[in-house]
């Protein structure tokens, strides 16, 4: 390294993805067999079955899962939000965001490890195939067939990234749909054409070249693990106190006169580097916690198997939390693990009731554009326009009808009943008549009850009828 290299070159590691000149470091880490990537590759299948399953589920008829942007209608396991849900849907990602920070503050970066997708893919599906094909590091690599090797190797990314970027279309415009365009001239549907186009290169890209720098330099979870962790929560460390001083397990003689041979005194951790080759993101955990770990616990398998042939006890590294490393008790209660879940329950409280209190329509009164009244001379009565809005929230069709509760003598002029669909909504435009004699102050409150052709939904509305403080007088015919 030249000196003006040297002096360009940082004092510490900035990523474990970067050299220190910069450049690209790129990672093939060493896959390493034991419990933790059995139980991982376990969950990661079944988690590409439910992803790739889930568009096809239907529940009472409905989508397991669609979120429909275009229509604005947002079904989850059966059950439909629409645009007026938007304290049910705030609620809902409120209680999404407790649950993370729950989760993590008990058992650390597990989403990221487990079931995060980029690790379940990366880990799990494109990383096993590259293996396959070019060898798996540590191991001698195939030197028959390499250019075609790397060649079919891009070609099954292609058609995996073309899947996924299908199945994740599925979820925002229906199973169906997508069905039918895979079958169809991409002519017949351009825009959806082009999503497909682009999602599936932005995942070539992902999976082929940026791999773990989504997680080192993209993903924001990291940046925020320092606030919604603390010494007690579950992470992937390194037991220093065991494990240093590190080395290689040698025979010397002593000083004395004796001529005894004797061990020196290092810890159980011979520097092998293993935990270093097969870590997904290329980070040292023996440095202690750093943003780059995803919790995958690679590292525990593989130090665990280096344990096992030196006749040590396994778990040198290991899920464990920094206050019981440092030698202090397991704290299970403490302020956010209370704080978390009493939140938690709150809003999950509310919005079971609030869900389940939610009626058969939703009803919106409206006062008509134009004059704000006409008066009738012949009857002395008088009339406002009304724009009445509805939206069905069942799974049926359904007739709505509306009626005159209050005052008396008041009419509905015009009104056509309204056939709407499940989650459809229209309007009707109709008038209200009621005598002058019922208005104080040129005000008069209406109450309206609607109500639909099976029974089971009926509600009443109040609406402000606007007329005249007073009439003109008639004029007495001139003889």
């Amino acid at each position: 390294m030249s000196n003006h290299e040297s002096l360009l070159a940082p004092k510490e590691r900035v990523l474990s993805t970067l050299n220190p000149d910069g450049s690209r470091r790129w990672l093939k880490p060493r896959p390493s067999p034991g419990t933790f990537r059995t139980a991982r590759r376990i969950v990661a299948y079944l988690l590409i079955i439910v992803y790739s399953a889930m568009p096809w589920i239907t529940i009472n008829g409905k989508p397991a899962m669609l979120l429909d942007i275009i229509h604005r209608r947002f079904t989850f396991f059966g059950k439909t939000f629409l645009p007026t849900d938007t304290l049910l849907l705030a609620l809902l990602l409120i209680i999404l965001f407790i649950t993370i920070f729950l989760v993590t503050a008990l058992f650390g970066r597990v989403w990221c490890g487990w079931a995060c997708p980029q690790t379940v893919y990366l880990e799990f599906l494109y990383r096993p195939i590259e293996f396959l094909l070019e060898g798996t590091p540590g191991k001698k690599k195939p030197k028959k067939f390499v250019g075609f090797r790397k060649v079919l190797r891009v070609l099954i990314y292609f058609v995996i990234s073309l899947h996924l970027a299908q199945t994740f279309v599925a979820y925002f415009m229906g199973a169906d749909n997508v069905a039918h365009w895979i079958w169809g001239s991409p002519a017949e549907h351009p825009a959806a054409f082009m999503v497909v186009v682009v999602l599936t290169g932005l995942m070539m890209f992902d999976f082929t070249y940026f791999r773990e720098q989504v997680c080192c330099v993209v993903c924001p979870y990291a940046r925020m693990q320092s606030a919604l962790l603390d010494k007690d929560s579950l992470i992937v460390t390194y037991d220093k106190n065991r494990g240093e001083p590190r080395g290689r397990k040698t025979r010397k003689p002593m000083d004395d006169a004796s001529g005894d041979i004797a061990l020196p005194q290092l810890g159980d951790c011979i520097d092998c580097t293993m935990c270093v080759q097969t870590c997904p993101t290329g980070i040292d955990i023996r440095d202690g916690l750093q943003l780059e770990c995803i919790g995958c616990a690679q590292c525990i398998d593989a130090c665990n198997i280096v344990m096992e042939k030196i006749g040590r006890a396994p778990n040198l590294i290991k899920y464990s939390s920094e206050r019981i490393i440092e030698g202090g008790k397991k704290h299970i209660i403490r302020p956010r693990v209370i704080i978390y879940p009493l939140i938690l329950l709150a809003v999950s409280t509310l919005f079971v009731v609030l869900l389940r209190t939610q009626s058969g329509a939703d009803i919106l009164l409206i006062r008509e554009q134009g004059s704000p009244f006409v008066v009738v001379p012949e009857s002395q009565d008088v009339s406002n326009g009304v724009r009445m809005r509805i939206t069905n929230r069942t799974d049926e069709q359904r007739v709505y009808n509306a009626e005159i509760v209050s005052p008396e003598g008041a009419r509905i002029e015009g009104f056509v009943p309204l056939e709407l669909q499940s989650s459809e909504k229209d309007s009707r435009v109709f008038r209200i008549s009621a005598p002058f004699s019922q208005f104080k102050g040129g005000e008069l409150i209406a109450t309206i009850r609607v109500y639909d052709d099976s029974g089971a939904f009926e509600s009443e509305h109040t609406f402000k009828l606007l007329g005249p403080m007073s009439l003109p007088k008639a004029k007495d015919n001139e003889p």
